[in-house]
């Protein structure tokens, strides 16, 4: 069996008994039902991944996948390729936007280079390469079904490795010039959206080059034909291997029960994918903010999922899911270490006014 199949047969569904002592303990906290909003629906939702009435957030990290997309030889990034394998060492180092933030919230940032085109030998980098970069997806697939399946499955052994270091808590983050268009092409294929509905500037592209944008990502549809009932079909022909091998840590960490929170536009293709592979693995992810992409809304209406954040981000790497992870921290505090009614020894104003009532 292969390691995607034992992955998929894996996972399962929310705790649902976890997450009604979860509810129960939260409406019977010291405060006024609901006044601490999605916190709380957060904090549920955490023992139902779990399968703990009160879930604690412990080691987290954050995966960084990076690949390289040929469909950037037809101008639709205003970044030359190159700055995909360039911007690894900042990662590295600690000083790029994911470095800073992953830090500040005490995870881990793991680099893996599932797809990068320029053959790089970069210290603290996973070499798991499957391809040097994607097809160009207006003109042909971006890699064969069997490349799709093999990006899926070094995202589900970085996935896996981390957890069995102690990950409790793990985030999607993205690198790749260009990938914003499979991206794009993924909603639309998966959504039946129009390229128009969901490509976006991106790397803040005009107006001429977000028209031929769209063009390619209407070409890339056309001539790939990917089928929306299939979502490894559609990685293996308008999707990225980043995209893939984040889509296998989605995977991995529905199949082990820990929260893996989404990113943006580029995560969310990812998480798109999983969740059309399986169904049930977008019960296992958290959403952390909405991006300033157009279609990132899309993508969570379509995987069920609220945003935690709506910050006007656009950046990627993962930087949005960082900061999130000081909000399921606190959701999972508020739980754990707030007291209820009756723990304090304080009327609940709810049972009392219904006392009242009577």
């Amino acid at each position: 069996m292969s390691l995607l199949k034992e992955t998929l047969r894996n996972i399962g569904e929310l705790d649902r008994q976890a997450m009604r002592r979860a509810r129960e303990r939260v409406d019977g906290l010291i405060k006024p039902p609901g006044s601490l909003g999605q916190l709380e629906e957060i904090a549920v939702k955490m023992a139902g991944i779990t399968g703990r009435d009160r879930p604690r957030v412990g080691k987290r990290c954050v995966v960084v996948m990076a690949g390289d997309h040929g469909v950037v030889d037809e101008g639709v990034s205003a970044a030359p390729r190159d700055v995909t394998w360039q911007m690894l060492p900042a990662f590295i180092r600690g000083v790029a936007g994911i470095g800073v933030l992953a830090r500040h919230a005490g995870a881990s940032v793991t680099v893996v280079d599932v797809g990068v085109a320029a053959d790089v030998d970069i210290p603290g980098v996973l070499k798991r390469r499957v391809r040097p970069g994607t097809g160009n997806i207006a003109s042909g697939p971006a890699m064969s079904r069997e490349e799709a399946m093999a990006a899926m499955e070094v995202g589900i052994e970085v996935a896996l490795e981390e957890i069995k270091r102690g990950a409790t808590l793990l985030a999607l983050g993205d690198m790749g010039i260009g990938n914003t268009t499979p991206s794009s092409a993924i909603l639309a294929a998966l959504g039946g959206y129009s390229p128009a509905e969901v490509t976006g500037r991106g790397t803040m592209i005009n107006d001429r080059l977000l028209e031929r944008k769209r063009q390619v990502v209407a070409r890339a549809l056309e001539v790939n034909k990917p089928d929306p009932a299939d979502g490894l079909d559609v990685l293996a022909k308008v999707g990225g291997l980043e995209i893939a091998g984040l889509a296998g840590v989605a995977l991995a960490c529905a199949s082990r029960r820990v929260p893996v929170l989404v990113d943006g536009f580029i995560t969310g293709a990812a998480a798109l994918a999983a969740a059309a592979i399986e169904p049930r693995a977008r019960h296992f992810m958290l959403a952390s903010h909405l991006s300033a992409e157009p279609g990132h809304r899309l993508m969570l209406e379509m995987l069920g999922l609220e945003p935690m954040l709506d910050m006007g981000m656009r950046l990627g790497e993962g930087t949005g899911a960082a900061l999130a992870m000081h909000i399921v921290e606190g959701a999972c505090r508020v739980l754990d270490e707030m007291v209820t009614f009756a723990e304090a020894g304080v009327l609940d104003l709810e049972e009392d006014k219904l006392c009242r009532d009577k």
